[in-house]
């Protein structure tokens, strides 16, 4: 999901500088919630794309402790 999410910020960017159609920002924030926060980081930094928007500063972080809590939570669990 990292990867995918990952290219869909590429190809946003991509697309945002030729004024084509763009992926709408709850797909790209979505990607981020189900498993694709890495990726989205990622894609903010590499390709400098909704760097500047509050909503993908708060929400993709937020998406990352949320998996963390996750995950952690899944290891106690079934560890």
């Amino acid at each position: 999901m990292n990867v995918v999410t990952f290219c869909l910020y590429g190809l946003d960017k991509s697309r945002a500088r030729r004024g084509a159609w763009r992926i709408p920002e709850r797909v790209l924030l979505t990607a981020a919630f189900v498993g694709g926060c890495v990726g989205a980081l990622l894609g903010m930094q590499v390709f400098r794309h909704k760097t500047r928007h509050g909503t993908f500063q708060t929400l993709v972080p937020l998406s990352c402790v949320l998996w963390c809590v996750i995950l952690v939570l899944l290891w106690r669990v079934l560890g």
